[in-house]
């Protein structure tokens, strides 16, 4: 599983509130270095909100990962739907609601 740094956050963050903008950036928002000058900078508040949405986001969305690695590949899941139509069962569907009982959405 890939588990994003603080600097993903930090350019994801970034991104969202000036997303044209040009920039070089550290850790933290005294090192966010701002070039475009047609555009104004944000202020450490913006920063620091947009950066907590970030990472509230991407907490939230852990049963979507979680259930996304769970799930048989795409070709398995076909297979076991062609089988379900020629044999009349719900392997396929048993499969899934397996998959979201184990991970549940928030």
């Amino acid at each position: 599983m890939i588990t994003p740094n603080l600097r993903d956050f930090i350019l994801k963050a970034l991104h969202s509130i000036s997303p044209n903008a040009q920039y070089t950036v550290g850790d933290t928002y005294d090192t966010l270095q701002w070039h475009s000058e047609d555009l104004t900078k944000p202020t450490e508040e913006e920063w620091d909100t947009a950066l907590a949405k970030v990472q509230n986001d991407w907490t939230a969305n852990e049963y979507a990962r979680s259930r996304a690695r769970a799930y048989d590949s795409v070709g398995d899941q076909l297979d076991q739907l062609m089988k379900d139509m020629r044999d009349g069962t719900t392997t396929h569907q048993t499969s899934c609601e397996a998959v979201k009982a184990k991970y549940p959405k928030p």
